[in-house]
């Protein structure tokens, strides 16, 4: 079973929101456990900080995810990159740090046979979230309601028949201040990699995966995983490719039996 496992240069994931409970931690952690790469990139809010401090949720799913990049350090000798995120921004007093493969960084320019690649998480441009803290948290608590009640309304949709719908996607599709906003952050960050003559950038932190050119810039978001389920792989060949979680699965399928011992052992199998 090990054997199998999707081979590739670079794996990069964000916004995994580790200490909440809309984290989708079966689905990173299964991703995690088979893919293979030479570097991994933990492009920010990994752990959730914020809730962290209020709640204190940690199940042990959660710890095996860090179990599972350990794993990549010491056992396969992957070089880990930890990007720094706002959900995870009590790192920042303490940047940049290195430990034999591990570093931890506020950003990082990642070399590819198709030229730099500028790697950030992206709140940098988030005016709110810098310089409004209170309102950063005000509408992370809107979000987290939103997540509340599409667990309910998915139950539902699954009593139909129906498949999942995510309602913090809808409405950043069509609430015009949303699309407004991951509009102008994509202008803005590749303007940003472009100053720094890099040929592309790659980020998280809005939860919308992407992979186009804007413009001479080669734009790239891993997206989350709290609804996308979404990372970004760079292959042998420097070619990026956007990995969605559901066709992932088809090809490296998940041991039900398996994950459902190890969701009840972690008391989590909600």
């Amino acid at each position: 079973m090990e054997s199998k496992a999707l081979r590739v240069k670079t794996v990069i994931i964000s916004d995994v929101h580790l200490g909440t409970s809309d984290c989708k931690i079966r689905e990173v952690n299964h991703f995690l456990k088979y893919t293979r790469s030479e570097r991994l990139i933990l492009n920010g809010d990994i752990i959730d900080g914020w809730r962290l401090k209020q709640t204190g949720y940690w199940p042990k799913a959660h710890t095996r995810f860090v179990r599972l990049v350990l794993k990549k350090l010491e056992k396969r000798d992957t070089d880990v990159i930890y990007v720094r995120g706002n959900h995870d921004d009590v790192l920042a007093k303490f940047l940049p740090l290195h430990f034999e493969n591990l570093r931890i960084v506020e950003d990082f320019v990642h070399e590819t046979p198709r030229g730099r690649y500028l790697v950030l998480h992206g709140d940098v441009f988030d005016v709110v979230t810098k310089n409004f803290v209170f309102l950063a948290h005000v509408g992370d608590f809107g979000y987290r309601l939103l997540l509340w009640l599409n667990r309910f309304y998915n139950r539902w949709r699954a009593w139909r028949g129906k498949e999942y719908y995510s309602l913090s996607k809808a409405v950043k599709a069509r609430v015009k201040s949303a699309v407004n906003h991951v509009s102008n952050f994509e202008t803005h960050i590749t303007q940003l990699a472009k100053a720094r003559g890099c040929a592309g950038v790659i980020c998280g932190h809005i939860h919308t995966a992407a992979d186009r050119m804007i413009g001479s810039i080669h734009y790239l978001n891993s997206g989350d995983w709290v609804e996308s389920l979404t990372a970004i792989v760079e292959h042998e060949d420097g070619r990026f490719e956007l990995i969605d979680f559901a066709e992932f699965q088809k090809l490296y399928p998940m041991d039900e039996a398996q994950e459902n011992a190890l969701a009840l052992a972690d008391g989590s199998a909600a």
